[in-house]
């Protein structure tokens, strides 16, 4: 996330010491000689640039203060920028469980304000009318034109399937959200599949694999540069949302935890 945390001077040495009164006011002439000035920058500043203690806080963090806090400086920024913490902070309002995709833009998990960035899909059959549609789901016919930017009713005629509006925050908890950008609406959002996942519709997925083949090869690759079985590759492509440098890393470091730990 941009801010600006990236123009910052180098730090100062002197900051880490405490802030101590080295000439005594003539205010405060009659007070002891160890009396200090009292600074949230006191003895304790050098905890506020240790990677470890910011990550426990920030992983508390909603996102506008997740983006406020990667203003302070160049290590709180390499921290609150951190794609796990940015997806956590976007889960967090809504009590998600999961959110499975990459955005084009880091600008999509700050824009998290309200239930705009989310929609259900709804996969078309005969007999569908956005009037019909707006009823089942409680939500407004103009709300579900706008969102699948439709000029009138005889667009749903052309598409496999239409994004209704989510209209109660209910919907999303403990949910799984794929971040997908759609052809028709021409927007990316984050999609609730109310009946299973996204079956059919993988290409819709940003920052993906376009096609269950593709998935395949990119999976086997995978095997055979960790020597994993089928199952172990799966699992780190999972987790990594379909990004194989992701994976990597996080097999890595597992792979290290492991030798370290005396386990291998």
């Amino acid at each position: 996330m941009g801010c600006c945390g990236d123009e910052e001077e180098e730090v100062d040495d002197s900051i880490f010491k405490p802030l101590t009164s080295s000439t005594p006011s003539p205010m405060t002439s009659s007070s002891s000689s160890d009396d200090v000035i009292i600074s949230p920058l006191n003895s304790n500043f050098s905890a506020l640039i240790s990677t470890d203690i910011l990550r426990t806080i920030f992983s508390s963090l909603e996102l506008n203060d997740l983006a406020r806090s990667a203003c302070v400086s160049r290590v709180w920024n390499s921290v609150a920028s951190d794609k796990e913490f940015q997806i956590n902070a976007f889960k967090l309002p809504w009590k998600l469980k999961h959110v499975v995709g990459t955005p084009s833009s880091g600008s999509f998990w700050r824009d998290n304000n309200s239930l705009n960035r989310f929609a259900i899909s709804h996969r078309l059959v005969r007999g569908d009318t956005v009037t019909s549609l707006a009823v089942k789901y409680s939500v407004q016919v103009m709300d579900i034109k706008r969102l699948n930017n439709m000029m009138s009713d005889h667009g749903i005629h052309s598409r496999e399937r239409l994004l209704i509006p989510v209209s109660k925050p209910e919907l999303l908890l403990n949910g799984t959200c794929y971040i997908e950008l759609d052809p028709y609406a021409k927007r990316e959002v984050a999609v609730l599949y109310l009946e299973g996942g996204p079956v059919g519709n993988i290409s819709y997925l940003s920052g993906g694999i376009a096609t269950n083949k593709g998935k395949r090869v990119v999976i086997d690759s995978m095997k055979r540069s960790m020597q994993v079985d089928d199952g172990t590759a799966e699992y780190y492509w999972s987790i990594s949302n379909g990004d194989p440098r992701a994976a990597f890393s996080e097999f890595s470091q597992d792979l290290s935890w492991e030798r370290q730990a005396g386990l291998i």
